[in-house]
């Protein structure tokens, strides 16, 4: 399992649309080939600044499955005019074995 790490600063006054055109975009990363769960958590001390984490099988069923589908262009339309900066995407690993 992979996780996506992504720090989101949404500019300002727009959260309240950032979210709702990201309860829109969550129905396109779900349909997706090795996609296991996310969750978009909102800063308490920062306004306009969130945390998005991704689940996946692996990194290609990210950066190659995902990003070069049909309803990654969509997600970007959605999305993607609300950042600035534009977000580091980091990919992480558990070290710990269960």
């Amino acid at each position: 399992m992979i996780l996506e790490q992504v720090i989101l600063y949404i500019r300002p006054n727009q959260s309240e649309m950032f979210e709702k055109a990201f309860k829109i975009a969550q129905s396109i990363i779900i349909t997706m080939k090795g996609y296991i769960r996310h969750d978009l958590l909102k800063c308490v001390e920062e306004e306009d600044k969130y945390l998005l984490l991704v689940e996946w099988k692996t990194i290609a069923d990210h950066e190659e499955g995902f990003r070069k589908s049909e309803g990654y262009q969509e997600w970007k339309t959605l999305l993607h005019h609300f950042y600035d900066p534009f977000p580091v995407v980091q990919h992480y690993v558990s070290v710990l074995e269960n």
